[in-house]
């Protein structure tokens, strides 16, 4: 069974740019545009990973990650944050509230593949 990720991002292009290089990986996607989406697609879908935007409409991507990692029962699902963000500070916070690795817009498709499968093995581990 393919693993289901959240691809969250406000920008359609860069959402179906996301979404065509992670089912050429094999997986399974599901979208949202915004925090709150986010945050509801999460709770309802209990996905494998999510791939998280910071910047988006009605609840930034930090806020999203903080209130999935200190909920019991979201806490394991892996996120990557993916932003435009490149500050030194932008990616601390990022860490800081509990995403799992930090990757820059624009991003290689083999590189957001890679990090995909690593967290996938990593939350197998567990």
């Amino acid at each position: 069974m393919a693993a289901r990720i959240l691809a969250v991002d406000d920008s359609p292009t860069i959402l179906e740019m996301i979404k065509a290089i992670l089912e050429s990986g094999g997986y399974e996607v599901i979208t949202a545009s915004d925090g709150n989406e986010a945050l509801e697609k999460a709770r309802g879908e209990h996905p494998d990973l999510i791939l998280l935007d910071v910047m988006l409409p009605k609840l930034d991507g930090y806020r999203v990650c903080r209130l999935l990692k200190f909920d019991q029962n979201y806490k394991d699902i892996p996120i990557i944050m993916l932003t435009a963000k490149t500050e030194e500070q932008a990616m601390a916070t990022g860490i800081r509230t509990g995403a799992d690795q930090y990757l820059t817009k624009p991003v290689e498709p083999d590189t957001l593949l890679a990090a995909v499968a690593e967290e996938l093995g990593k939350a197998k581990g567990q």
